[in-house]
């Protein structure tokens, strides 16, 4: 196998229809009742990945890059198409995974089950992951509802570098805290460069992507735009963005009016059988209508 991330022809659409008695309805009726508004968040990625290599997701705001990390991470799955991952994956982003209810030391306890590791190996690591989150003991005992952005960050990092991933996802997470800790996770990163392990980084720093990453991909509004050496394409992507600022606020507003439109039109047109519902879907309420249609008939004594 040569490639370690290999994403084929990966869609995600999402429904914009919020209506909660519709989508119940539509349960009990395979919906044929109800009219969903597709909305491409991601349309027909494509890419691979070698063992390696670190990868700089760029692009605007609202353009699919949070989306394309969760996809990565394995948090959810493509509507079409395939993500396939030689090895084991973690993301890391403000709040993944994280439980507000429970302490740091807890999510540190349970996001390391979650990966797998045995609580003997959880032990030895724990104090570890303590240190390098620089927390201290004192906050690392409170409800992370209690943290800030910064801190949550700080504690997502740190247990995710501690399970030793084979592809380490970082979404935006070196965006909030303090620089001195920043460049304390871009070494670690660096080292697991050397080890050769894969890396996805969401920065809107072209500056650290530059740095960091040896090639880039272009998420521009559910599409992929550009995808290779990261010089190059971060340099047209610091183009774009100049380009853009120098709009007025009304200019910027329409044209991601405009865009945004596209991926919902897009939505409308694809066919029924690119974005039919999954069968197992449609199985809570098939297996309530059979309970009900059964009760009454045992009151009916037929059984």
């Amino acid at each position: 196998m040569t490639y370690k991330v290999k994403v084929e022809n990966v869609s995600k659409v999402y429904d914009l229809n919020r209506s909660k008695v519709a989508k119940i309805l539509s349960l009990f009726t395979m919906g044929h009742f109800y009219k969903e508004k597709p909305y491409y968040a991601l349309r027909d990625i494509n890419f691979e990945v070698a063992s390696g290599d670190s990868v700089g997701i760029i692009g605007l705001n609202g353009s699919g890059k949070s989306t394309l990390s969760d996809l990565l991470g394995q948090v959810t799955v493509p509507t079409t198409g395939k993500v396939r991952i030689n090895g084991r994956s973690s993301l890391i982003a403000i709040n993944a995974g994280l439980n507000n209810d429970l302490t740091g030391e807890e999510n540190i306890r349970m996001k390391c089950l979650m990966h797998g590791m045995s609580e003997e190996t959880i032990d030895e690591r724990y104090q570890d992951i303590v240190d390098f989150s620089e927390l201290g003991e004192e906050f690392i005992k409170q409800p992370i509802k209690s943290y800030s952005s910064g801190m949550r960050s700080r504690l997502g990092f740190s247990i995710a570098i501690h399970t030793d991933p084979d592809v380490l996802i970082v979404d935006e997470a070196l965006s909030v805290g303090d620089e001195t800790f920043s460049n304390k996770c871009i070494e670690r990163m660096k080292q697991f460069q050397q080890q050769g392990k894969t890396i996805f980084f969401v920065s809107h720093s072209a500056a650290q992507i530059k740095k960091m990453c040896n090639k880039a991909l272009w998420v521009h509004y559910g599409e992929m735009k550009e995808y290779g050496e990261a010089d190059p394409i971060v340099s047209e992507y610091v183009k774009f963005i100049r380009e853009f600022k120098d709009m007025t606020k009304e200019e910027q507003l329409s044209y991601k009016s405009k865009m945004t439109k596209k991926q919902q039109e897009k939505g409308d047109q694809m066919e029924v059988s690119t974005y039919r519902r999954p069968l197992y879907r449609y199985i809570p309420a098939i297996s309530i209508f059979a309970l009900f249609i059964y009760s009454v008939l045992l009151q009916l004594n037929i059984f």
